[in-house]
């Protein structure tokens, strides 16, 4: 793959999944609705939305900036284990198939979004 179309890839998958997370803060910051039905079905307290909404909104900010590698990585693998505890959440309580597959492709596309992130950071470097 071109060193362009990486740095282009990996810019329009950061910036898709920065803001489908940045939607899910606001929904988590504000309380809506359907997260306070989906905390009290999977049996978590509602002031966790709040939690994991302010956790999500430092993730975006942290996926997006470009100095500071190691905040990165961290918010990666924070994003990481909030999808598969959503997956195991899910299958804790029970739910079928078809709720389990949205967080497994939102993880799949946030490691898709690593893979990328860390070619074009290869590619950086040997210029």
């Amino acid at each position: 793959m071109k060193p362009k179309s990486v740095k282009i890839t990996y810019w329009i998958l950061t910036i898709l999944f920065a803001l489908a997370m940045a939607g899910d803060a606001y929904g988590g910051i504000t309380k809506q609705q359907a997260g306070v039905d989906v905390l009290k079905h999977l049996g978590y307290p509602i002031y966790f939305m709040v939690f994991t909404g302010f956790a999500k909104l430092l993730g975006v900010i942290a996926i997006l900036q470009t100095k500071f590698k190691t905040i990165k990585e961290w918010a990666y693998a924070g994003f990481a284990f909030t999808f598969l505890g959503a997956i195991a959440s899910r299958g804790f309580v029970g739910d079928p198939l078809s709720q389990l597959i949205p967080p497994v492709v939102v993880l799949i596309i946030l490691f898709i979004t690593y893979y990328f992130w860390k070619k074009f950071d290869q590619l950086k470097a040997t210029e």
